[in-house]
């Protein structure tokens, strides 16, 4: 069985516990604090370009052009907390990783090395994604709220790509290879929004958009989020979510020049605890 498998099979009890718990209590639109953990169906369309010194590198799709899977299912751990009436902060890690060995259909300049057309490459990638967020809930009422929300998202990519087999079919054992490390910082200011239509469900959403060249790092991002909770406990209960971000990026640092054009989106369901 796969580890996607197991983590599905592991997930699905203990939400169904939840299913059928009996008493359920009325749920407000704020928490002072609460607790997630679950599974997140990730899709992660990206296409990078590393230029090496001399020579403007290869636009590369990755699913395309290196065979990597966009789809995973991975865990994801957040918290909130709102410490005043007005003030809330929360933070969430997920981390994806993935390879693939792939025959190339064209040639691929990667960071001043040459990968020809026939090849077979090797190829990993590896995101930890750090999120932090702070709303100030401007309007706070029994069944509503709304307010300002600046985010931060930070990506830690690494991508490596060795040749393990030439255009002519000789068995090259990585000796030829590159890899490209980048922190990239994705804030965003927006908005929050939160609504109780019944006692025990709650629907929320966020969105946030922000153009800047910071620590020469040129980007624009754009973020999305829709979800609804249940709570059959007064305390615990379900969460399923939308999420979207999507980063385009220039970057002229020291360990990676060159541009990164991806959207990291999918679906997110867990268990949530709260007071």
């Amino acid at each position: 069985m796969s580890s996607k498998s197991k983590f599905l099979v592991a997930l699905v009890p203990a939400l169904g516990m939840l299913a059928m718990a009996p008493q359920a209590r009325a749920v407000e639109p704020l928490d002072t604090f609460s607790g997630r953990i679950g599974g997140y169906i990730t899709d992660f369309d990206t296409e990078v370009r590393a230029d090496g010194e001399t020579v403007s590198g290869t636009p590369i799709d990755l699913k395309r052009d290196l065979g990597l899977d966009n789809s995973n299912t991975i865990g994801y751990v957040a918290l909130t907390w709102r410490p005043w009436e007005h003030h809330e902060f929360g933070i969430s890690y997920y981390k994806n990783d993935s390879d693939s060995t792939r025959v190339l259909q064209r040639d691929i300049e990667f960071e001043d090395n040459l990968y020809q057309v026939n090849s077979t490459v090797r190829t990993d990638l590896n995101v930890d994604t750090y999120e932090a967020y702070y709303v100030w809930w401007a309007a706070s009422h029994d069944t509503w709220a709304l307010g300002p929300r600046f985010g931060l998202v930070w990506y830690k990519l690494e991508l490596s790509l060795s040749l393990e087999i030439d255009a002519n079919g000789n068995q090259a054992g990585g000796s030829v290879s590159n890899s490209a490390d980048l922190d990239l910082p994705t804030p965003s200011i927006g908005g929050s929004w939160r609504w109780t239509p019944a006692d025990d469900w709650r629907i929320s959403a966020d969105v946030g958009y922000f153009s800047a060249d910071i620590n020469d790092i040129d980007a624009d991002v754009v973020f999305g989020r829709l979800g609804v909770e249940w709570f059959p406990w007064e305390r615990t209960g379900i969460s399923l979510d939308y999420t979207a971000n999507k980063i385009d990026a220039d970057a002229n640092k020291s360990n990676f020049n060159g541009n990164v054009d991806f959207t990291d989106s999918g679906l997110r369901l867990g268990v949530v605890y709260r007071f």
